[in-house]
């Protein structure tokens, strides 16, 4: 049975009728550039997530850039992030000046790893950049513990995490991307609550930052041809703001149905290979489910089966960015973050979205299991 990373037309019909009627409306008007369906859906979206404010942009990596030039950081500037992420996270930290410093992740939950991080620290460091992984929620309260003792700036990349939730040390659950000074969000189709195209946001609950990201988005204006600053043309269009807030209605139901999804995989590979493990103060939003094998050729052989079985599959990463060619002038490399060095060489993700079928999670495990086997020559 052929069975897809994510399948894009699972999840339409039941909304098909909701999405048409709202995309039909801002054809009617013709308002393309910033139409009222914009500012709609950033209030709806800062309300979901308990943000003073959201801001629409053209994509989820234009939202990292606009975060960090709004939050200040600039040249000389020193960030600290993972190396196992996309490369936006830290191109972005380049493209405004700054230089990416790259931490050592968790074994566990191939996250940030706080201690690493602040080993990382030095005079010129402005910034920390958690990125929740999968949708893994990082360890918030450490690192946010680090930012107010040596008085820095985090910025969450919550691209792959919208409606993961952490709840602090001592307080209420939050949804991630409201912890920091700002979240960055990808709305790129396969995401959580993804558009029919691209699309992104910050949310924060500046009143500073939020005014600078509304000038940054719309070329650095507040009133048409004043320019107070360089910006970009960054703007969310309209008609993907309208699927946006059909979609939003819907998304807490489709993360409790990944979650579902990924109960079952855990349960059918167990003892198999390491699933992962939520901690109790987290909610994963499984945006990616990714599991991870004891040795890089039982990992491999996975891959070589499945894609044999006609079932998707994907690393990521395969390479972390302290060795890519592109940061080779940083100086890293392979034994420099050990335990990123082990996590690329292990990690596997399986197909992955809401509407995946008892069948095709049996398919899927069975394939996964027999992989192993034949790897160990059972």
């Amino acid at each position: 049975m052929k069975v897809p990373m994510v399948d894009m037309l699972a999840g339409y019909p039941p909304i098909k009728d909701e999405i048409e009627t709202a995309v039909k409306n801002v054809f009617n008007k013709a308002n393309f550039i910033l139409g009222e369906e914009v500012t709609k859906f950033e209030k709806e979206f800062a309300a979901h997530n308990g943000t003073k404010y959201a801001v629409g942009v053209a994509n989820g990596t234009d939202a990292l850039r606009m975060a960090f030039i709004a939050s200040g950081i600039k040249k000389g500037d020193e960030v600290i992030t993972t190396p196992f992420t996309f490369i936006a996270t830290s191109e972005t930290i380049t493209q405004v000046g700054a230089t990416p410093v790259f931490a050592d992740i968790d074994p566990v939950t191939f996250n940030l790893d706080p201690k690493s991080v602040e080993k990382k620290i030095t005079p010129k460091t402005r910034a920390i950049v958690p990125v929740h992984l999968y949708g893994m929620p990082c360890d918030m309260d450490a690192l946010m513990a680090i930012a107010k003792k040596h008085n820095l700036i985090v910025v969450e990349d919550t691209a792959q995490a919208f409606t993961g939730k952490y709840k602090p040390a001592g307080g209420d659950w939050k949804y991630l991307g409201s912890i920091g000074h700002c979240g960055t969000y990808s709305f790129f189709p396969a995401k959580n609550l993804g558009a029919f195209g691209d699309g992104g946001a910050i949310t924060t609950s500046d009143d500073k930052i939020y005014e600078t990201l509304k000038q940054l988005r719309n070329h650095g204006s507040k009133v048409r041809y004043h320019h107070e600053m360089e910006g970009f043309n960054s703007r969310l269009d309209t008609v993907q703001a309208a699927v946006l807030s059909v979609r939003l209605k819907h998304v807490e139901k489709w993360t409790e149905m990944r979650n579902a999804v990924a109960a079952r995989y855990a349960e059918a590979l167990k003892g198999v290979c390491v699933t992962p493990v939520v901690p109790a103060n987290a909610r994963h939003s499984f945006n990616y489910y990714t599991l991870r094998f004891d040795t890089k050729a039982k990992r491999d052989n996975a891959q070589k089966y499945l894609t044999e079985q006609q079932i998707s599959n994907q690393i990521y990463y395969p390479i972390a960015l302290h060795l890519q060619e592109a940061y080779a002038h940083l100086g890293g490399k392979r034994g420099d973050l050990p335990v990123c060095d082990a996590v690329m060489d292990t990690v596997f993700s399986l197909p992955m979205y809401p509407e995946l079928t008892g069948e095709q999670i049996k398919t899927v495990t069975d394939a996964v299991k027999a992989s192993v086997s034949v790897a160990v020559g059972k």
